[in-house]
């Protein structure tokens, strides 16, 4: 009898402390929230990195020695692909160390969201704020984890918005949109036993493929820009919702914004798909050690350790890498059967790209864009 009254008195304390803490955590505070801080974030990651910045006079340095293999690839990269219209260049590339990548991409995530974050204002209250704090943590632990990984980038500068680096480029009399990682570059190279330039040069080519898909086609970054706003349009409407219904639609979402990121995932798949056959289509042609670049990079990815895994898994990174080995494949079987004219058919407007469904059936996509042909079938189907 007595330990059922003691679980009884305890079971009341517990329930009476859990009251008690609920309705603190929801006493407000005064003002309003934002579901995430952009400045926490940047010193949350910067203070994970644990590392100083490189010398403005190193980066410039690596630069112009990255302009110079760019020189050397533009060539054969153009050659490859088609040309440029009349008047249109390639941006240069700039070298980042990790704290210019962070300010980067925190400068890119602020600028896309930014229209979200006024209709996602909340009352302030102890439970929002721990919210607010947590999500910073979790932002800034994917930018240090993919800061530390990422080799290159192109930023196509989406949502009508200048660079986050544009001051410093400014400065300097340029505009940059491609870059390199070197921290990262560097450490590949020591570890890999690798050619320096020729990893350079293959980098430069992957990335230098985005640029010429922006660059010679307008409509693409118009397009992507629509999508991005369409999405956006349809979270704040959500946003606009009572909390319950709020929290619902912007977790698990809503059929107009799933459409909306299945066709955005497609064309990206695309896109980097794209790239990578590039990639590999120049670099066997041009950079003598290819072969050794292309095991390094395959031992890479097969040589991650069990909580890297994990991470690339729980964020969704690695389902990324697969949708990105399917638009490789899309790109490779038009490519190898009805060769780069027809591939780069895709690029004549928004209605020529792949549909969700045509990534992993390409003779639907040829026969759709390019008329009737010869039902051809993949290697694996045979």
């Amino acid at each position: 009898m007595t330990s059922k009254v003691t679980r009884g008195f305890l079971v009341g304390a517990v329930a009476g402390l859990g009251a008690a803490l609920l309705a603190e955590a929801g006493r407000p505070l005064g003002g309003t929230t934002q579901v995430l801080d952009w400045d926490e974030i940047r010193e949350l990651a910067t203070r994970r990195l644990r590392e100083e910045p490189l010398p403005a006079e190193r980066l410039e340095d690596l630069g112009r020695d990255l302009e110079r293999l760019a020189g050397e690839m533009r060539g054969p990269l153009l050659d490859a692909v088609g040309g440029l219209p009349p008047g249109v260049e390639l941006p240069p590339f700039q070298a980042l160390d990790r704290h210019g990548w962070l300010e980067l991409n925190v400068g890119i995530m602020a600028q896309v969201m930014e229209p979200l974050m006024e209709t996602t204002r909340m009352r302030r209250t102890r439970l929002t704020e721990l919210g607010r704090a947590g999500v910073d943590r979790y932002v800034a632990f994917l930018l240090d984890f993919l800061g530390r990984r990422v080799l290159g980038q192109f930023d196509p500068q989406l949502a009508a918005a200048p660079s986050p680096l544009a001051s410093l480029q400014e400065a300097e009399g340029s505009r940059h949109a491609l870059y390199l990682v070197e921290p990262n570059v560097e450490s590949w190279e020591s570890s890999a036993h690798v050619n320096g330039e020729d990893l350079r040069r293959w980098l430069i080519l992957h990335e230098m493929a985005h640029a010429w898909q922006f660059a010679a086609h307008p409509w693409l970054r118009e397009h992507l820009n629509g999508l991005l706003s369409r999405l956006i349009r349809e979270v704040a409407a959500r946003g606009q919702a009572g909390s319950a219904d709020r929290l619902l639609r912007m977790t698990v979402g809503a059929p107009e914004q799933w459409r909306v990121v299945r066709e955005l995932q497609a064309t990206m798949t695309l896109v980097e798909g794209y790239g990578n056959l590039l990639m590999q289509l120049v670099g066997r042609r041009v950079l003598p050690s290819y072969d050794e670049l292309e095991d390094a990079y395959r031992h890479r990815s097969s040589q991650r350790g069990a909580v890297e895994l994990l991470v690339w898994r729980l964020t969704g990174l690695e389902l990324k890498l697969r949708q990105y080995r399917v638009g490789e494949a899309f790109a490779q079987h038009i490519h190898d059967v009805y060769g780069m004219a027809t591939l780069n058919r895709a690029w004549d407007g928004p209605d020529n790209l792949p549909r969700p469904g045509e990534l992993r059936d390409p003779e639907r996509w040829y026969r759709r864009v390019i008329g009737t042909g010869p039902l051809r079938t993949l290697p694996s189907e045979a």
